[in-house]
């Protein structure tokens, strides 16, 4: 699939966006932490290349 899928375009979908196995994952720009350094990360870096995408919304806040 060449077409490029951003996510703040998932932001207008009319309905709920619900991935599944071989779907291209949306573009994002999101910040990491890094070797214990916060760093911007760009999906499109990436590309070519297997990446796991681990994320917990609220599990790694510093508050």
């Amino acid at each position: 699939m060449d077409e490029k899928l951003y996510a703040q375009d998932l932001v207008e979908c009319p309905t709920v966006f619900c991935a599944n196995r071989d779907d291209q994952a949306p573009l994002f720009t999101a910040d990491a932490l890094i070797n214990g350094d916060i760093r911007k990360v760009n999906l499109e870096d990436y590309r070519g290349k297997w990446v796991i995408l681990f994320f917990y919304p609220s599990d790694f806040t510093f508050v």
